[in-house]
């Protein structure tokens, strides 16, 4: 009986991804949005904090986006936000004004369902008619399934900065992959 349940969860989500939408975030997602963050940052290396953000920090961090042309959306389901994604330039250096760094966050019980490849999709295609020319994703050397999503999109591995990161003790490496866009 477990079986047959655990399979129609299984094929209700399924029939749940077809009515994916990925709109523009607004500012009454980011409650959603700071409940996928604040899990990350407790139980997962995708994220290099360690304490909780607040619901003011998450607020700030999104009008910061908005007020810098720098998208923030989100995949909902059924009117639930389960994913979202946004990109920044990668360094605050005038030289680096072509280059984004992305985030991609999935709602842990919306994981394998396709809908990161969703994000990264309109990501990728915002990124490109903004002009820029190169995308950046700085991922946890121990996350293979975020390095193998990347490199589906054509990501590769340019480099390896060894112990940057200290989280639930022990040293974390950093994988920088990029994706060069088809606009330059």
């Amino acid at each position: 009986m477990e079986v047959f349940l655990k399979l129609n969860l299984i094929i209700n989500d399924l029939d749940n991804l077809m009515s994916v939408i990925i709109r523009d975030a607004n500012i009454e997602d980011v409650q959603e949005i700071l409940e996928i963050i604040n899990y990350e940052i407790i139980h997962s290396t995708s994220i290099y904090d360690y304490s909780e953000q607040n619901l003011e920090q998450r607020e700030k961090w999104f009008q910061d986006k908005k007020s810098t042309n720098m998208p923030v959306i989100v995949a909902e389901v059924g009117n639930l936000v389960v994913g979202f994604g946004s990109y920044g330039i990668f360094r605050p250096k005038e030289a680096y004004k072509y280059c984004v760094e992305h985030s991609v966050y999935i709602h842990k019980d919306f994981r394998n369902l396709g809908i990161g490849k969703l994000i990264l999709e309109h990501l990728i295609n915002l990124a490109s008619e903004q002009g820029f020319h190169t995308m950046i994703a700085g991922i946890d050397a121990e996350n293979k399934d975020s390095i193998g999503f990347h490199k589906k999109f054509g990501f590769v591995e340019v480099g390896r900065i060894k112990e940057s990161g200290y989280k639930f003790d022990r040293w974390l490496d950093l994988v920088f992959m990029q994706l060069f866009l088809n606009n330059h």
